[in-house]
């Protein structure tokens, strides 16, 4: 059987769309309310309750499970305890290969989004489990805000500089990341997933131009003054203070990678910026 924490998300929901395509084996989907996900349950994809805050709730959810895709959750902070407990749980459970959601060049990353992704894979490391860390690059999709407020506020902003982004589509890294889970291949790995080509805010604001028909700048802003505009615009302190901190790190080239793993396992290009735009800015405009 093959599991997948945090199903009911974005990523995880098309995994499991893509784990259907690939393989015949049973599915669980790993939830932290049921209720809320009862559209998932089919002949091929059961439920179950794991809660990563609720450690009594894992191994139970986990026991009969071959194989784990354990998708990082989404509190900062709170992470590397949250993940610590599923990869026990995992162990206890007798799961056999864990394939975990990491953070594109996370060893060598400064960003604050890094730290406990170092921590998980340090945990798998020592949990002596089979596993595969992918490290994930910036998801497209992460620009889609960014578009919509260029559009209505006339110019890209944030603090990455000319720094460059190795996105590619959520669809892409879920793909992957079924595609890895299903596979035959269960040596302990870790993969850099970056999408191609990767481009900088500048490049976004020029693509947003062409398309809109508008003259859209990019306006490069220290961290700090970046922040404050999040801030203004209605985010969280927290939230806004790393996406700040998430371009500038990608000034200085962490967000970026010339791997070209990603496409080489799903087996075409990945989405690219013109895609992810062609549609947004069309009815934004």
């Amino acid at each position: 059987m093959l599991a997948v924490t945090g199903a009911n998300g974005q990523l995880g929901r098309l995994v499991l769309k893509h784990l259907e395509k690939i393989t015949d084996a049973p599915l669980r989907a790993l939830v932290r309310s049921p209720q809320k996900a009862e559209d998932l349950a089919s002949d091929r994809i059961s439920l179950a309750r794991a809660d990563y805050d609720d450690p009594s709730t894992l191994v139970p959810a986990l026991t009969g499970v071959d194989r784990l895709l354990l998708i990082s959750g989404s509190e900062v902070g709170k992470r590397s305890a949250q993940h610590a407990a599923v990869i026990d749980a995992a162990k206890t459970a007798g799961v056999g290969f864990i394939v975990y959601t990491s953070l594109l060049n996370a060893t060598r990353s400064s960003l604050i989004l890094a730290g406990e992704h170092v921590e998980t894979e340090k945990k798998l490391e020592a949990s002596a489990l089979p596993h595969v860390i992918l490290r994930n690059g910036w998801y497209l999709e992460n620009f889609t805000g960014t578009i919509a407020s260029a559009l209505e506020h006339g110019a890209v902003v944030g603090a990455s500089g000319e720094g460059k982004f190795s996105a590619a589509g959520r669809e892409d890294y879920a793909e992957a990341a079924a595609i890895v889970l299903a596979g035959k291949d269960t040596s302990n790995r870790i993969l850099e997933l970056a999408g191609h080509p990767a481009f900088s805010l500048k490049d976004l604001a020029l693509e947003v131009s062409r398309q809109s028909g508008r003259e859209i700048p990019f306006q490069n802003l220290s961290e700090e003054d970046y922040r404050n505009v999040l801030i203004g615009a209605g985010l969280p302190e927290g939230f806004a203070a790393v996406l700040a901190d998430s371009d500038r790190g990608a000034a200085q080239g962490e967000l970026f990678n010339e791997a070209t793993t990603l496409q080489g396992l799903i087996g075409h290009p990945t989405k690219s910026l013109a895609s992810l735009m062609s549609g947004t800015v069309t009815n934004g405009s």
